[in-house]
């Protein structure tokens, strides 16, 4: 066990103090640290740069009681689950996207950049987005498609099949500052022959590629109000911007097993609103397939069951009837494989994990590229603060209820907008639109996970490549784009810098 989690087990001020050197050489001249250090929040930050900065409990979870609960449901984070009938972490299958929710993010972070699709590659944090000549999914297949399978079932998509070709891409000013800096630009194009399925698909189809997000903080994000969310969106209406319009509307609002109803604030697509109808309470279902007391159905499509009941070799091995299998597949009151218990502790650790406190604020170059950040007009959408609620929203009463750590009232520094925009880029993501990405704590990315990618799908190598892509002409980021460009070499190296530091 890492030296980092037995500090905490023990006495979490004990960890607290061995990050204080890591917190002294924050201070500034009067030895005082500014709010901006923390990220999170004093309930949500934690001073710490080492290689675990990102999987560390926040406060909040300590002082709220929570120490023991986070530790077990780190376990359900990190650990694969199995295809056994019974015993720990049982249940995987009859098909997943992956056997841990570690093995799509790496060091708790973003997934890394990839050259081939093989799901237990560590780190291959790439779901499979694949679409009909309108731009919605291909309803044979599930939103997150499978690549595993457990015997005698197939799997949806068969892996050796899935090709990544990474191609070159030259922008209207090739790639190049007016100062003779240069830089690259590449993005995946991904294909599946029709063979490499085992549902039936439409004539047309496309394959994309979408990385997985960063995991730490989402649960301070949880605690924004969503009046707050509402408001920055006619704010930003306000200003111009163009929109996705249909995802404030409270017709569109995303339902809550408890009846109520939240505007998008998870995802590229903002299908999610809240951490427990959100990204950790789906994909602990959907990504291992296994089912609890409020999911108790398998995450698959029609289709596919269909497909696999008519398998006359899977009838067979199984001794099963096509319709006996089917109503297997399809079947909505399967026994539950994830107790209560530990899915109210997984949530716990979800909602509990700490932002990295910003680092160097202080530095002359960081803060020179902070002021050129925010007079290119980055900030419009990478919004630098918000402010938590009371956070008393109870959401999943069915099983996590108000078991969670809280976070009320804390100003944290996210840098996100938390809205869509569109940036029109080459092979751009399913629908064009895309969620403003966090940009508090990448910095450590490359210590913390091995890489250091941006966007979507992890195109962008570096931050200069992340920032030209926002560049198209149609981009909602355009006019920061040519700003950045009048730029120095050195005006563009502080901004580097300055994102480095949050």
């Amino acid at each position: 066990m890492k030296i980092v989690k037995l500090l905490f087990i023990c006495v979490l001020t004990a960890a607290l103090s061995a990050c204080d050197d890591d917190k002294d050489h924050n201070k500034n001249s009067t030895g005082e640290l500014s709010e901006e250090y923390y990220s999170g929040g004093l309930l949500g930050t934690i001073f710490n740069e080492t290689p675990y900065a990102y999987e560390q409990p926040a406060p909040a979870v300590e002082k709220q009681g929570f120490g023991l609960a986070f530790i077990r449901g780190e376990d359900l984070f990190e650990k694969e689950f199995n295809t056994n009938t019974s015993g720990v972490r049982h249940g995987l299958g009859p098909v997943s996207v992956r056997s841990s929710c570690l093995a799509c993010h790496p060091g708790y972070g973003h997934g890394k950049r990839m050259d081939r699709y093989k799901a237990n590659d560590y780190g291959n944090g790439y779901l499979l987005v694949v679409t009909d000549e309108n731009d919605n999914y291909v309803t044979s297949l599930t939103g997150m498609p499978q690549v595993q399978a457990v015997y005698p079932f197939l799997p949806p998509v068969i892996e050796d099949k899935i090709k990544i070709e990474w191609k070159s891409y030259n922008d209207e000013w090739g790639n190049k500052f007016d100062d003779g800096e240069t830089y690259s630009l590449i993005y995946p194009d991904v294909t599946i022959p029709r063979d490499g399925f085992n549902v039936e698909l439409p004539d047309f189809y496309e394959v994309r590629l979408e990385a997985t997000i960063g995991i730490y903080g989402t649960g301070l994000i949880d605690a924004i109000p969503d009046d707050s969310l509402l408001a920055q969106y006619e704010y930003e209406k306000l200003l111009g911007l163009t929109l996705n319009d249909a995802k404030y509307a409270p017709v569109n609002f995303i339902k809550e097993n408890d009846g109520t109803s939240h505007p998008g604030r998870y995802t590229y697509g903002l299908t999610r609103g809240t951490l427990q109808n959100g990204p950790g309470a789906n994909a602990i279902w959907n990504i291992t397939n296994v089912t609890r007391s409020n999911r108790q159905y398998h995450y698959i499509t029609d289709a596919y069951a269909s497909a696999m009941s008519k398998r006359t070799e899977i009838q067979t091995v199984l001794g099963k009837t096509e319709q006996e299998i089917y109503d297997y597949l399809m079947s909505k009151t399967l026994e539950p494989e994830m107790t209560d218990e530990d899915y109210v502790n997984f949530m716990v650790w979800h909602r509990g994990l700490a932002v990295p406190a910003a680092r160097n604020l202080d530095d002359v170059d960081v803060q020179k590229g902070k002021a050129l950040f925010s007079q290119a007009g980055c900030t419009a959408c990478h919004r630098p603060s918000w402010t938590t609620g009371a956070d008393n929203y109870t959401g999943d009463t069915l099983v996590a209820g108000n078991k969670l750590p809280r976070y009320p009232y804390q100003k944290i520094y996210p840098y996100s907008d938390l809205i869509q925009h569109r940036l029109f880029m080459e092979n751009d993501i399913r629908t064009g639109w895309c969620r403003t990405t966090p940009l508090w704590g990448r910095g450590l990315s490359e210590k913390c996970t091995g890489a250091g990618e941006h966007l979507h799908d992890m195109r962008a190598r570096n931050y200069t490549e992340a920032i030209m892509w926002h560049g198209a002409q149609q981009s909602d980021a355009r006019k920061s784009i040519e700003k950045f460009r009048m730029m120095s070499k050195e005006e563009r190296a502080a901004i580097v810098k300055f994102l480095e530091a949050i």
